[in-house]
Parts: structure tokens; sequence; C-alpha cells
């Protein structure tokens, strides 16, 4: 492995030090974007009799926050519980997009490396045909030379791609999970919403 970086020449320092964000990036959303984690069962139904129990305490706000992002997002409305449905909507929806945006954490920089690692690939190609072309002689290329430039250029292709393809399919993956929870907890919201003000008439 370290003869390939070794060939491969200055140029895939870049493309190793992105490969090894683009790996950290996918293990951590991995781990955090887990349906059970997200959107856990019976959240709703549980918030719903305890709100009839007790009605709104801070313990049940701070239980609701502290279980999930779908937590956080019936804890705002149930915070506007005794306000109209679209005040409660409104402040759920607000809650929403906050959820939302930390469950596209380091989605932007996964995108960005498998956009970008192509073209790191493509610059280290660029610097190989450099290395042969500015070793020229009136007596022609040394083999040596030759070779390196070669390796070079092919080396950083291969690895770019090799970078880029799987953090493409990671990102448009999470990207998909993401989108899913986000519907499924319009969904939620709505039967907590229904249940405390009733079916619109």
């Amino acid at each position: 492995m370290f003869a390939i970086i070794q060939a491969a020449g200055w140029p895939i320092w870049p493309l190793l030090l992105a490969s090894v964000i683009a790996v950290a990036l996918i293990i951590e959303r991995t781990t955090a974007l887990r349906r059970h984690k997200i959107l856990p069962a019976g959240v709703v139904q549980g918030a719903v009799a305890e709100f009839k129990q007790h009605g709104v305490g801070d313990a049940l706000i701070a239980k609701l926050e502290n279980n999930s992002p779908l937590g956080r997002v019936l804890a705002a409305g149930l915070r506007n519980a005794n306000s109209s449905r679209e005040v409660m909507k409104e402040s759920i929806e607000e809650s929403g997009r906050a959820v939302a945006h930390d469950l596209e954490r380091y989605l932007t920089t996964l995108g960005t490396i498998a956009t970008v690692a192509p073209l790191m690939g493509l610059f280290g190609t660029v610097v190989g045909m450099i290395e042969i072309f500015g070793a020229s002689s009136a007596s022609g290329n040394s083999p040596q030379t030759l070779a390196h430039g070669i390796s070079v250029a092919l080396y950083n292709t291969g690895f770019g791609l090799v970078v880029a393809i799987p953090s493409m399919i990671a990102y448009r993956h999470f990207r998909a999970l993401v989108d899913s929870f986000l519907v499924d907890m319009e969904q939620e919201s709505l039967k907590l919403v229904e249940m405390l003000h009733g079916d619109r008439s």
C-alpha cells in the first residue's frame, strides 16, 4: 500500500485526507441516523396520555426533548397545546426545521468530497502529465521518469474515483433517509395535533 502511495506522488495526500474524512462521516451518520433513535415507537401516544393525565409540565417537556429528535418536535407542539391549531402547527414546523438541520449535519461535507474527489484525481493526472512532458529532453524521456509520471497520473485518477463513488452513494442514501425521517416526523406531529385539537372540520 505504501509503495502505491509513493508511486502516486504528493497529489495523493489530499485524496487520502478526503478519504479518511469521508469514512469518518459515513460511520458517524450511520450511527446517528438510526430509526429507533430518530423516531422511537409510541412517543406520540405516550405524550398524549401523560398530557391528559397531568397536563403540560416541565417534566414532560424535558422528557420529550431528551427522548429523540421526534420528541423535540412534539415538545414544541405541546408547549402551545392550549393555543390554536395554527399556532401549535407553526411551532412544530419551526422546531422541525431545526431538527432537519441537525439531521443533515455533515451531509454537505460528504457531498462535497464526492464531487471534488474526481477533480482532485484529475489534478493528480495533470501533475503526472506535466512531469512526463517536463522531463523531455533532446535525447528523449528516461524510462524511470516516464514510468513515474504515468504512475502519478493513473493512481490519482483511480483513487479519486475510489473515494468519490462510495461517498456519493452514502450521500444519496443519507439524504433519502433524512427525507424519509422528516416525512414520518410530520405525520407523527399531525397525529399529535389531531389528538389534541380534533380532526379538521
